[in-house]
C-alpha cells in the first residue's frame, strides 16, 4: 500500500506539472503517454503470438503531436490516420512477422488508445481545456473511489462478470452519484462563471459513467490478451494504460458536453 500511494503521488506531481505548465508541455505529455500505452499494448499482444507494427502507433502519435502544436485543422488529422491504416496494412504486407493479424492489430492500437490521445492532445491546447480537465478527472477520480468502497458495501448484482468480475452494478451507481459531488464543488468554486449548475452536474455525471465504460473496455481487452496489468512501470497501479483508461473516455465526454452547451465555441 505504501508503495501504491507514494507511486500515485509521483505520478499526480508530474502529470500536474506537465499539464498546467504549458500548452507545449501537455501536448509532449499526452504524447508521452500515448507512445507508452501502445508500446504496452504492442508488448502484451505478443502473448498472443501476435506482433504489430508498433513503429506505426509511435510515428501516428508524434505525427498528431506536431499537428496539434502547429494548430492544423481536422484534413490533416484525418489523413494523418488515413496514413497510418495504410502503413498498418502495408506492414503487413512487407514483414513477415506482422502479416494479416499483426497488421490489424496495429490498425486497433491506432484507434486505441492512439487515436485517443490524439484527441486528448487537441483538447490540451484548446480554449477550454482547464474547464474539460477538471471535470473530467475530479469526476473519474471520485467515481473511482466510491465506486470501489460502493462495491464492497452494497455489491450484489454483477455489472459485466465476464469483462471484470469484481464490479458491481451497486458499485458504479454509486460512483456514477458520487461525481456529481465535483460538479457541486466546482460549480461553487470562483473560477468558471460561466459553468452553470446543471451543466456542471451532467457534464461529471457522463464523463463518470463513460469513465467507468472506458475501465471495461480495458479490462475487456486485458482479458483477450490474457494479463492482469499491461505492465508493471507504475509500482501498484500497473502500467500506463491501466492508469489513462478511464480518462480517455471520460475527457474527451466532458469536452463535447460543454461544446454541445456553447461553452469554447
Amino acid at each position: 500500500m505504501k508503495k501504491r500511494v507514494l507511486s500515485a503521488v509521483v505520478l499526480l506531481a508530474i502529470t500536474l506539472s506537465c499539464v498546467l505548465a504549458h500548452e507545449i508541455s501537455r501536448v509532449l505529455f499526452f504524447a508521452l503517454a500515448g507512445v507508452l500505452c501502445c508500446y504496452e499494448y504492442s508488448r502484451a499482444v505478443e502473448k498472443l503470438q501476435v506482433y504489430c507494427a508498433a513503429w506505426v502507433m509511435y510515428t501516428f502519435i508524434a505525427a498528431q503531436a506536431a499537428l496539434t502544436l502547429f494548430h492544423q485543422g481536422e484534413v490533416l488529422y484525418i489523413g494523418c490516420m488515413m496514413v497510418g491504416i495504410y502503413l498498418a496494412m502495408f506492414s503487413g504486407i512487407v514483414h513477415k512477422k506482422v502479416r494479416g493479424t499483426g497488421a490489424l492489430y496495429t490498425v486497433a492500437g491506432l484507434a486505441y488508445p492512439g487515436f485517443l490521445f490524439g484527441v486528448l492532445m487537441v483538447i490540451g491546447v484548446g480554449e477550454i481545456w482547464q474547464q474539460t480537465l477538471l471535470l473530467a478527472v475530479s469526476a473519474t477520480l471520485l467515481c473511482d473511489s466510491f465506486a470501489l468502497f460502493g462495491g464492497m458495501a452494497f455489491g450484489k448484482h454483477k455489472l459485466a462478470p465476464e469483462v471484470s468480475p469484481k464490479k458491481t452494478w451497486e458499485g458504479a451507481i454509486c460512483g456514477a452519484l458520487a461525481s456529481l459531488i465535483a460538479g457541486l464543488v466546482i460549480y461553487f468554486l470562483p473560477i468558471f462563471p460561466e459553468l452553470s449548475l446543471p451543466l456542471c452536474l451532467i457534464t461529471c455525471f457522463l464523463a463518470s459513467t463513460m469513465g467507468q465504460i472506458g475501465d471495461l473496455a480495458e479490462s475487456l481487452l486485458k482479458r483477450m490478451i490474457g494479463v492482469k496489468d499491461f505492465s508493471n512501470l507504475i509500482p501498484g497501479h500497473g502500467g500506463m494504460f491501466d492508469r489513462a483508461d478511464s480518462l480517455l473516455f471520460s475527457i474527451p465526454t466532458a469536452y463535447i458536453c460543454l461544446h454541445v452547451a456553447g461553452i469554447g465555441v
